[in-house]
């Protein structure tokens, strides 16, 4: 499960970690949700990197009314190969979503307590997710993407058994190339990441509600080494 994530990383830093054409214009944002825009890396038609604004729940291109529709913000790699929702994004629109960390919650209802789990040397990295175009009969459009989780590895799974999928940059030309029509190359990939390379931070409560916003977010409450 992914519900929640940053991007902090100055613009420059992005795109130099991305390999990106253009340069993000993307304000730091420390408390990530489902619905609201935010950016991926994809190929052009040029197949050149791209960094560009989508938003944050996958629609089918299939579904007739995207206000009747439960928007998907994570797709399990176990099943998307096959499944009807995800099958032909993973084949033909993959992406990377850049983050700085991502976030997991323990405790009761009332009294959850946020993580913040990044890597242990800082800086931006990229989940891998799925994009998917939809257009309306009025001519309307929605882009928008889903993030592929996997089992956790042991040190996320202190907080919870699922965690997004992170692609090493050695990962990201094969994630991107779509062009054989199959996700046959990138099943390999999909996989936990190594145990040492997150660590996690215990943070403010403030981080519980999805409208604040701001580095005082991240305020460390406790640090959990593992």
């Amino acid at each position: 499960m992914c519900s929640r994530y940053s991007l902090t990383s100055p613009p420059e830093a992005v795109r130099s970690y991305f390999n990106t054409r253009n340069t993000p214009d993307f304000p730091p944002r420390y408390n990530i949700a489902p619905t609201q825009p935010v950016l991926i890396a994809r190929l052009d038609h040029k197949a050149e990197r791209e960094l560009t604004l989508v938003r944050w729940g996958l629609i089918p291109s299939w579904v007739k009314n995207p206000a009747e529709f439960t928007t998907l913000i994570n797709a399990r790699a176990e099943t998307a190969p096959e499944k009807p929702s995800f099958r032909a994004a993973l084949r033909h629109r993959r992406c990377l979503v850049p983050a700085d960390c991502f976030y997991e919650w323990t405790g009761k209802p009332g009294a959850k307590r946020p993580h913040l789990i990044r890597p242990r040397g800082g800086g931006p990295f990229a989940f891998g997710g799925i994009f998917e175009h939809w257009m309306g009969p009025d001519g309307s459009e929605i882009e928008t993407m889903a993030i592929l989780t996997v089992a956790a590895n042991r040190t996320v799974a202190t907080l919870h058994d699922r965690m997004p999928l992170i692609l090493a940059p050695d990962a990201f030309g094969i994630w991107l190339d779509c062009r054989p029509g199959t996700a046959t190359d990138v099943i390999p990939l999909m996989v936990p990441a190594p145990d040492e390379l997150l660590e996690i931070v215990e943070v403010s409560p403030k981080l519980n509600n999805p409208r604040n916003e701001g580095p005082e977010l991240q305020e460390p409450v406790r640090t959990t080494l593992l």
